[in-house]
């Protein structure tokens, strides 16, 4: 059986308890306050960035990892004997996949395989689950490889956004429409559609909203073995039917909340559904 190591970046947003258990590398994407640069989910947390936002006045940029970063950590367990899957956050949303090719091709090694996840946030937690359970079944890095870009195609989202503030100031919605979502109580669920963000549908009040995305679950399905990942921020509304919907149909699911990177653009107070469909 293949020594093999999975790693991935702080945007797929994955519970600490799932990294330590599948050992799990994430390298963190850096969140700037001016001059300041915090690694996501080492040197800020979100509370800690949702609190900075709010009494700075300053809204924070992100930064993908380069190259220099993913070829230490590379070379660091090629060392130790280990081979490679790196699953990356969709590469129409940043150019870390791109570092991480770099660095390969730095290294000069077939021991290492770099996926473009086309996904982002908890999309990219599923496939990062997927590769773990994998690897753990005997499969060596070309068959986890294969299975994984079967399925990247067939990962599922749906996420409703409460607040619009953030989703307006990242350009996912135009300041008209975050101004009249806000004033009409519409709350926009949105998806990871080929790589990028989209918008899904329109609905009003949370009630309706959470019975869209269980709706799109059940309609869906999952597929055998895989988990369902329930992410939330700071949400209190979606969050208890949703989880209720998961635990009536004994669905195997986790839950997880937003990192800096991720919660940078979503915002608080969202929540939804990240899968893979049956296929």
């Amino acid at each position: 059986m293949e020594k093999i190591k999975i790693i991935t970046d702080s945007t797929a947003d994955l519970p600490r308890f799932i990294i330590e258990k599948y050992d799990i590398e994430v390298l963190p994407l850096l969140v700037n306050f001016g001059d300041e640069s915090y690694l996501d989910g080492v040197d800020i947390m979100l509370p800690q960035l949702l609190d900075k936002i709010e009494h700075s006045g300053i809204f924070p940029t992100t930064s993908q990892i380069n190259p220099e970063r993913f070829y230490n950590c590379f070379k660091g367990y090629l060392d130790d004997g280990y081979k490679i899957v790196s699953l990356n956050l969709s590469s129409k949303l940043s150019g870390s996949y791109q570092s991480a090719c770099i660095a390969k091709d730095m290294l000069e090694t077939e021991d290492i395989v770099i996926i473009d996840s086309l996904n982002v946030t908890s999309g990219l937690g599923v496939l990062v689950i997927k590769a773990c359970k994998l690897r753990d079944e005997g499969f060596g890095i070309k068959e986890i490889e294969q299975k994984l870009i079967e399925a990247i195609p067939h990962v599922k989202s749906a996420l409703a956004f409460e607040r619009l503030e953030n989703l307006v100031r990242g350009g996912r919605l135009s300041k008209t429409a975050g101004a009249i979502g806000s004033i009409l109580g519409i709350k926009p669920i949105l998806a990871v559609e080929h790589g990028e963000m989209v918008v899904r549908d329109k609905v009003r009040g949370s009630k309706k909203a959470a019975r869209i995305i269980m709706d799109y679950l059940n309609t869906k399905g999952v597929k055998e073995g895989e988990t369902v990942i329930l992410l939330q921020a700071e949400n209190k509304d979606i969050l208890p039917i949703l989880r209720e919907h998961l635990k009536e149909n004994n669905r195997d699911f986790i839950e997880s909340e937003v990192g800096c990177v991720v919660g940078t653009h979503s915002g608080t107070e969202a929540c939804g559904l990240f899968f893979i469909e049956d296929y």
